[in-house]
């Protein structure tokens, strides 16, 4: 029996006009006109500026984060429900909310907070590695104490942040067919963000959290879990954590998926899956008219 696993992508997915589509779904306004009314701004406005105001962390999140659940909510209304979730950094929040662990709104509020605070960071830097030598890498990072592997998205692909010397330096030092020099507000998934985290716990510990209905792989932890209180406390520590994406890849086919569906804007996730798990079957879900087959699917 096929196993699917929808998987939920992070900042460096948004695109100016994504979701507009939506907006043509009739049982989708209100859910639109709630998320205005959490974030105090338009989410649709926000979308299509074309001054690229989605690509600010202030918006990019809560964007992304209403846009992947309306996107999973249509799918579930055509009959598909996933056996295991993940999402990258803020799309594990996706995920959580997917899976029944909190409710569509205070999943929101709880991304409204961190966008803030992550907005607000400007301590740090991140840069994003290709093909670099790995082990060239891991012994720089571990000759510096101010920089962190962030992102190990895949064998050839990793994000360090760190304090922007050090950033600099390790660069300096590493071997890489290309190194990016991110455009974000501060060093994400580093002890530098310590600070934001600590005022974040306060706003996670007033969410209840339930029970997840389908196993949750987290960015701190690939291994599955449904606990209510683990996933919390994973969350908890995924702002400074690391984001462990190329070992939740691993774990997938190990828990006997072989479909892995990603839902949301882009290509980013199986992009970066596909070279990891080549024998998985890897398909999008963007927009509206990426549905339909769904349906089709189901009534077959």
């Amino acid at each position: 029996m096929t196993k699917t696993a929808w998987v939920f992508p992070g900042q460096g997915s948004q695109a100016i006009g994504m979701g507009l589509d939506l907006l043509d779904v009739p049982e989708i306004k209100l859910r639109f006109s709630q998320a205005d009314r959490i974030l105090g701004w338009s989410v649709m406005d926000v979308c299509q500026d074309p001054n690229d105001r989605v690509s600010q962390t202030l918006y990019t999140q809560p964007c992304l984060y209403v846009i992947e659940s309306l996107l999973a909510d249509l799918l579930k209304s055509r009959g598909q429900q996933p056996d295991y979730v993940a999402g990258h950094s803020l799309g594990e929040y996706t995920a959580l909310y997917v899976a029944g662990v909190f409710s569509f709104e205070d999943g929101l509020h709880l991304i409204k907070h961190r966008a803030e605070l992550m907005d607000g960071a400007s301590e740090g830097t991140m840069a994003a590695l290709l093909g670099c030598d790995r082990p060239q890498l891991e012994a720089a990072i571990a000759q510096n104490p101010d920089v962190v592997l962030a992102n190990d998205n895949n064998a050839g692909q990793v994000v360090i942040s760190g304090k922007s010397d050090a950033v600099e330096a390790v660069l300096s030092q590493v071997k890489s067919k290309r190194a990016v020099r991110l455009n974000v507000s501060g060093a994400f998934h580093s002890p530098l963000m310590a600070n934001a985290a600590a005022q974040f716990k306060s706003v996670l510990d007033s969410v209840a959290f339930l029970p997840a209905q389908v196993p949750v792989l987290s960015n701190v932890d690939p291994i599955p879990s449904t606990d209510a209180d683990e996933l919390k406390d994973r969350l908890n520590r995924q702002m400074t954590g690391s984001v462990r994406w190329r070992e939740i890849s691993l774990q997938l086919p190990q828990e006997g998926v072989d479909r892995l569906i990603e839902v949301g804007p882009g290509k980013v996730l199986t992009g970066i899956i596909k070279r990891t798990c080549p024998a998985l079957t890897l398909e999008n879900v963007g927009s509206v008219a990426d549905l339909p087959q769904y349906a089709n699917a189901a009534a077959s």
